[in-house]
């Protein structure tokens, strides 16, 4: 959160700027074995912007009524649009830092930004060609599934603009496994009225949220260290396939441990998940047989969970089928 030096609590911003950029630099990552995606064309390369911001000369804006130092925030909206033409990069990280620092230079006055983004997802549409079914560069259609997001915090000092904090996220991702889940052995006393389960579907809802050692590298693809939200989201589906978890708490654990080993780069790796598990109706005579389930009662159990550098340990598991 944004401050005074006094330590008070001061910023003022302009949300939901909506930038839909087309043919931004084309994204290639390095492939990891639980994930097919290598990169995207970034023919429709779209975001919905938050930006803040804060420095001593602006308090005068809240104490005294005077706008003499203030950027209105319709001046933001249209600073955020017009230079998103000239970011070269492709990432939503760099974007965020290009138009932060460039925000921050523009306006010495203002010594410190927030600005963060979900990217929003237009998927390219298979068309009928000469030799079948083919993915087309000029029809997308917008997706309301699971989307990246990231953020960043920026200072300027003697006209110098750093990074102070940055994240990297995933978020909506929405995973149901049919069976290869069970939850028993915890507490019972006389509150207790949830049976054990020892072969459950297991519905989650999870956002996924990870820090580079080096935040430049989340801003740079050129480099070879950028970590793709696509292949975050992979890597935990397949995780969630291969493993026989019997908790959620746990299932967080060795995704988190998984992408820590894939990516070397990153220091860490945050996880917010809901239990959206269905209410039985019919029970599966045995796995793979036929149930009926229905949405839960609203009361829904969470996690959340940070998977440090210093908790990977070499012995968990591989990718591979069960």
């Amino acid at each position: 959160m944004l401050k005074h030096s006094s330590g008070r609590t001061l910023y003022y911003g302009k949300g939901d700027v909506l930038v839909y950029r087309t043919y931004a630099k084309p994204l290639q990552v390095a492939a990891v074995p639980e994930s097919a995606f290598e990169g995207d064309r970034n023919i429709i390369f779209a975001h919905n912007i938050k930006f803040a911001v804060s420095g001593d000369k602006l308090l005068a804006s809240f104490t005294e009524g005077s706008n003499t130092f203030v950027v209105a925030t319709d001046s933001m909206k249209n600073f955020l649009l017009r230079n998103a033409a000239e970011y070269e990069g492709g990432t939503t990280e760099g974007l965020l830092l290009f138009l932060g620092r460039r925000f921050l230079q523009r306006y010495p006055h203002i010594t410190s930004a927030e600005i963060s983004a979900d990217r929003l997802p237009f998927q390219a549409l298979d068309v009928p060609g000469s030799d079948g079914f083919v993915r087309n560069e000029l029809v997308f259609r917008r997706s309301h599934n699971d989307h990246a997001s990231a953020g960043l915090e920026l200072v300027s000092r003697d006209g110098n603009v750093e990074v102070l904090a940055s994240w990297s996220g995933l978020t909506g991702l929405q995973l149901i496994k049919v069976s290869g889940s069970s939850f028993y052995g915890f507490v019972r006393d006389e509150y207790t009225t949830l049976p054990d389960s020892y072969d459950r579907p297991l519905f989650i809802f999870l956002d996924i949220f990870w820090r580079y050692g080096d935040p430049e590298q989340a801003a740079d693809a050129a480099k070879g260290k950028y970590v793709a939200a696509e292949q975050i989201s992979d890597i935990a589906h397949t995780v969630f396939y291969e493993e026989q978890s019997p908790s959620i708490q746990h299932l967080i654990w060795l995704i988190g441990q998984r992408i820590l080993i894939r990516f070397p780069q990153l220091a860490e790796v945050s996880f917010e998940s809901n239990n959206r598990t269905w209410e039985t109706i019919v029970d599966p005579a045995s796995p793979g047989q036929p149930g009926v389930f229905t949405e839960p009662r609203p009361p829904y159990g969470f996690q959340g969970f940070t998977v440090i550098r210093a908790d990977v340990q070499p012995e968990a598991p591989a990718a591979g089928g069960e």
